[in-house]
């Protein structure tokens, strides 16, 4: 099976801290669903900084806030697993084929 890695990007906040619970709870669901397909659990990130060729600078709003890999027989189911993903009421997920790469 491939290997595809969804990430987590551009969330919006909760309305209220109610909320923000309650959409913890559906997505811990949602990941304990994943079972086997999970092969690596999410990765938050705390800190980002664009780095370009002119310097670095902070991360402007929205952007990356973490990733998970799952393993999926092809893109569709991959972005199947990703449309069940409760982060999607607050967000968007980007799906990629991950390859490996000669060392």
């Amino acid at each position: 099976m491939a290997k595809f890695v969804l990430t987590f990007e551009d969330a919006r906040q909760p309305s209220s801290p109610e909320a923000g619970q309650q959409h913890m709870s559906d997505y811990r669901d949602w990941l304990a669903g994943l079972g086997d397909t999970l092969v690596m659990p999410q990765q938050a990130f705390r800190q980002t900084r664009d780095v370009t060729d002119q310097g670095v600078r902070e991360a402007g709003p929205g952007g990356i806030m973490g990733f998970l890999m799952i393993e999926a027989e092809n893109m569709e189911a991959a972005i199947a697993v990703a449309r069940q993903c409760p982060f999607l009421a607050r967000g968007t997920m980007r799906v990629a084929e991950a390859m490996d790469v000669p060392t």
